[in-house]
């Protein structure tokens, strides 16, 4: 049975450090690893990639960097071969074999070499050699460079300074014509008399040495700061068009994605909103576009898999919540076919409790084994009487979901759905689907107060319209709709103000484009409906939230909101109970535990909770059957071990006690306690 991965480049689509780790010298690093910083990419490595490469840790984690390296400059990704790696390393051999002889240095570390690495094979040199007056010299011709921001051709000058050794790149702001000749006796700062002389003796070569840029004139004799600024833009061809984010996220990620992932991130966009239920909840809304899709295929049928973990933490970095999502897709050859040139566009959301925190995701090709990431601070507002706005969330389509349904959907505002793009672009014969909402609203406001939608063309006003908010039938979720047919193509800025008698009460705004293409593909969406807002599941979720952030009384109303709606739910039962048991409510606790020691599968925290309860209230003998009975399922560890060597101590059964805490000391040696207590029976 044959596989086959594809790849699905979305060809139309062509964030800062957190917490560096110490970075090491080059000279620390093993010999292998020094070659390839210093030889063999030290032209085109950026800073940002030099600086992770020197904060890892191990050398494996090198190594998969470096695959990392050379993958992300790939113009083929996919194929066997890397193009770029192997011209690049042809390009090295050429300048060794070639450029380096008669000086005493390899050619990659000569002028010329550096230049011919980064740029490659000029389509002409000129040589000029041996003439009277005049240093041996090279003038290369340069043409079609213009995706790196050269000009469209361009002359670079070598010469030999003392007729002998290596040729170094002439510059005309810094050597001047005079430089070119073995003996000029003018005035060293009259760059036109020595233009003059150079052009006597060698006309072709005086035409460069004032301008490296064909037809461009020498104002007033002097050399053209243009041709400088093409010596440093040469140099910053390797890093254009590169984006560099690939090397900050295998730092940032390379001890929480597995091994197989770490050289393999891939690009994507993504859009992150807050937005409040009609229940009081407030949900994170978020889509991430992938830059890349990869499937397997299987005879006639093409599927994959991506696995997304998402995290949420504090400000301190404490875990507030965490989940996994699997999405398993499925496509015949039609369907394929139909998304081969449209991006993937990956719709989610979560309930979360009011704080400011981190939101992240990770986003897993379990096929390909590639992934992605987002990072985004997001603030649940905690006091719903002030007046606020939420952002505004820009649609290219908008679905009306049945009235009878109530339940949720990602950019759900009201009874409709928003498709919403993170890039934000827009085709004339587009509609905009404009959708926010205000909280807080007072009965007069609703009255008086009025809606202003500014649209801004660069800098100048182009389109306004005012409303009164009274003309919408809802009053928290507000959707506009706009005919884009006279927005010429351009960046545009949408700004929404509330009114109140023309003075501004609240302001939002988002930046969009209109774009010129005649074809604008728009995503395949991944999208799935969640349960009704009143689902017990949220009130778990919530209650879970607020119990890691430690606010125990707020975890118990919602834990037991949930159990209430479905008590015969053990994942809903041992969250309660562990609020019970924070609270030292232990017999409530085992109340609540009881009823679900006898099913076939029970979680390791039940049987841990039940006997830390027994043993709190005395009941020690039923508290050594729980220990033993998680013992038995799921093995030793010193908690367990401690919590029952205490019990038989209390027992009375200081041989078992012994046991036990001897086979905790195995585990962990560091436990100045246990040692003490072993010791005093042993006595």
């Amino acid at each position: 049975m044959r596989k086959v991965l594809i790849s699905l480049i979305i060809i139309f689509l062509l964030f800062p450090f957190q917490g560096l780790t110490e970075k090491k010298s080059i000279k620390e690093l093993p010999p292998r690893f020094i070659k390839w910083l210093k030889e063999e990419v030290v032209y085109i490595i950026t800073q940002t990639e030099k600086d992770v490469f020197l904060q890892l840790e191990t050398d494996r984690e090198r190594e998969l960097f470096i695959e990392a390296f050379w993958k992300h400059r790939d113009p083929t990704q996919g194929t066997p071969e890397n193009e770029f790696k192997k011209e690049h390393s042809r390009r090295i051999n050429y300048a060794n074999y070639n450029l380096g002889r008669g000086v005493p240095k390899p050619g990659w570390k000569t002028d010329r070499g550096r230049i011919y690495i980064t740029i490659g094979e000029p389509r002409d040199i000129e040589r000029i050699f041996g003439e009277a007056n005049i240093h041996n010299a090279e003038i290369w011709f340069y043409q079609g460079l213009t995706k790196y921001g050269l000009p469209p051709g361009f002359n670079l000058v070598f010469y030999q300074k003392d007729g002998i050794g290596e040729y170094v790149l002439y510059s005309p702001l810094a050597d001047g014509p005079q430089a070119l000749m073995t003996s000029y006796f003018g005035d060293q700062v009259d760059y036109l008399a020595a233009y003059k002389t150079l052009k006597k003796i060698n006309p072709s070569l005086a035409q460069v040495s004032l301008s490296l840029v064909p037809g461009e004139s020498a104002r007033f004799g002097r050399p053209s700061l243009s041709s400088d600024i093409l010596l440093i833009n040469i140099y910053k061809v390797p890093q254009k068009n590169l984006k560099e984010r690939y090397a900050e996220k295998f730092l940032m990620y390379k001890d929480i994605v597995e091994v197989d992932y770490t050289a393999n991130y891939i690009d994507n966009d993504h859009s992150v909103k807050v937005l409040k239920d009609p229940s009081g909840i407030y949900f994170v809304h978020y889509v991430v576009e992938l830059m890349k899709f990869s499937v397997q295929q299987y005879e006639d049928k093409y599927s994959t898999h991506l696995k997304v973990n998402g995290k949420v933490s504090d400000l301190e970095g404490k875990t507030i919540d965490q989940y996994e999502r699997s999405i398993l897709a499925k496509l015949d050859e039609v369907e394929l076919k139909n998304i081969t040139y449209r991006p993937f566009d990956l719709y989610d959301m979560f309930p979360l409790i009011p704080g400011t925190y981190r939101f992240s995701v990770i986003v897993k090709n379990e096929v390909s084994k590639e992934f992605t990431t987002l990072e985004k601070d997001v603030v649940i507002p905690g006091d719903d009487s002030f007046l606020k706005m939420s952002s505004l969330v820009l649609g290219y389509k908008m679905e009306h979901l049945p009235s009878k349904s109530n339940r949720l959907a990602p950019f759900k505002i009201g009874p409709n759905q928003i498709y919403h793009q993170p890039k934000q672009i827009f085709h004339p014969q587009d509609k905009l689907f404009l959708a926010f909402q205000i909280l807080g609203l007072t009965s007069d406001l609703e009255q008086r107060g009025q809606l202003r939608f500014e649209f801004i063309k660069g800098n100048e006003p182009f389109l306004s319209l005012t409303k009164k908010v009274n003309e919408y039938q809802d009053r928290m979720n507000f959707i506009q709709e706009f005919s884009l047919q006279k927005f010429p193509p351009a960046y545009y800025r949408i700004n929404v103000i509330l009114l109140d008698n023309d003075n501004e009460v609240l302001l939002e705004g988002e930046n969009f484009e209109i774009t010129a293409a005649t074809i604008l593909p728009r995503p395949w969406v991944h999208s799935k409906t969640l349960a009704p807002s009143d689902d017990p599941t949220y009130s778990f979720l919530l209650g879970r939230q607020f119990f890691s952030k430690g606010e125990i009384d707020k975890a118990r109303v919602k834990f037991e909101t949930a159990y209430q709606k479905k008590p015969d739910s053990l994942d809903y039962a041992v969250g309660l109970a562990r609020v019970y048991f924070a609270l030292k409510n232990y017999t409530k606790t085992k109340q609540i535990l009881l009823p679900f020691k006898n099913l076939d599968e029970i979680p390791y925290q039940v049987y841990f909770l039940l006997g830390k309860s027994h043993q709190a209230l005395g009941e020690l003998d039923q508290a050594v059957s729980f220990y033993n009975e998680a013992i038995s399922h799921f093995g030793i560890n010193m908690y367990l071990l401690n919590s029952l060597g205490e019990c038989y101590y209390r027992l009375g059964s200081e041989d078992e006690a012994l046991a036990a805490w001897e086979k905790s000391l195995e585990i962990n040696s560091n436990q100045p306690e246990i040692e003490k207590r072993v010791k005093a029976i042993k006595k």
